[in-house]
């Protein structure tokens, strides 16, 4: 009796599981070789990106950024020679003279951190530090690979005296700015840019890996799986992003004591985001940022040590 033959390309795979396989070994084995250590917190990350690249894109998406701010109406102070005075000259000048602080205790810290025994190539020293101030009231504020950095005058008031409206007053104390501001630098120091673009190079390749393992199924098949896969994959790079935000947190609340800024204004910063974003923010494990109460909790965690660091190079805090 003549058995039925198994129509190929029948089972949800079909023979091309073996093919699936070996792309996904491979990008395993790639992402394996070209992990290297983040000395701030220890764990490995995938960078595939020179620090050479990695810096030239910063600068590139810096004037980009800040063009496309000034087309859209919201002036970039301070950034016309000459044409900068009285309050935006101000503020420009006060911003500038936080991130001079956190810069210094950026290479201090890297400095620490090598003699302590992490090998890396430390980058505060090499970095082209650009502080712009941007007229806007979006709550925003980045820094770039490379050390370019923006503040938006919509986060002032909330790192500010919360009367509603953007003064020098706001920055009669600088500590929650500074905050802000270390965070951010955080980001460019763990080079979370070049390791969020290595990331997705792999998982480009991963999709083209799956792709060409579906070549004899339906197409309702392939786009199940594929959907699959995307679903997988976005799901690792918001893990990936909460992981990135609490490693700036902790970086930025280093660099902080080392700038001797009072560190609890940390907890205090993000219990007053968490309040401004009541009821808006998705649940933490959908969204790129850690929830704010997580945050907050971090920071609790961490202050008894930043406290400690801060009163011996600063002296008692009040």
């Amino acid at each position: 009796m003549r058995m039925p033959q198994r129509r190929r390309g029948s089972g949800l795979l079909g023979g091309r599981f073996i093919i699936i396989l070996i792309g996904l070994a491979g990008l395993f084995i790639y992402w394996q070789m070209n992990q290297s250590e983040v000395p701030f917190s220890g764990r490995k990350q995938l960078n595939t990106i020179s620090l050479q690249e990695e810096v030239k894109l910063g600068q590139q998406s810096y004037v980009q950024i800040l063009s496309q701010e000034q087309q859209q109406g919201h002036a970039v102070l301070c950034a016309s020679e000459g044409g900068c005075a009285g309050a935006e000259l101000a503020l420009t000048n006060d911003v500038r003279a936080i991130g001079a602080r956190l810069q210094v205790a950026a290479v201090q810290l890297e400095s620490e951190l090598r003699e302590s025994g992490f090998a890396f190539t430390p980058v505060a020293e090499q970095f082209d530090w650009t502080y712009y101030v941007v007229n806007s009231e979006t709550p925003n504020a980045f820094c770039l690979p490379g050390g370019y950095v923006a503040i938006y005058t919509g986060i002032l008031d909330i790192t500010g005296n919360q009367d509603g409206q953007v003064t020098l007053d706001d920055l009669s104390d600088p500590a929650m700015l500074a905050v802000v501001m270390g965070h951010e630098i955080g980001h460019a120091l763990a080079h979370h840019g070049a390791e969020r673009m290595s990331q997705q190079k792999v998982m480009q390749m991963g999709q083209i890996a799956v792709g060409a393992g579906l070549g004899d199924m339906s197409v309702g098949q392939q786009r199940a799986i594929m959907q699959a896969f995307g679903i997988a994959a976005q799901g690792g790079m918001l893990a990936f992003s909460r992981e990135h935000e609490s490693e700036a947190d902790k970086i930025g609340l280093d660099l902080l004591v080392r700038a001797c800024y009072d560190p609890r204004q940390a907890p205090e910063l993000w219990q007053r985001m968490g309040k401004l974003n009541e009821g808006q923010a998705p649940p933490e494990w959908m969204s790129t940022h850690p929830a704010s109460e997580t945050r907050v909790e971090n920071f609790r965690k961490w202050m008894p040590d930043a406290i400690a660091e801060y009163e011996r190079r600063c002296g008692p805090l009040n």
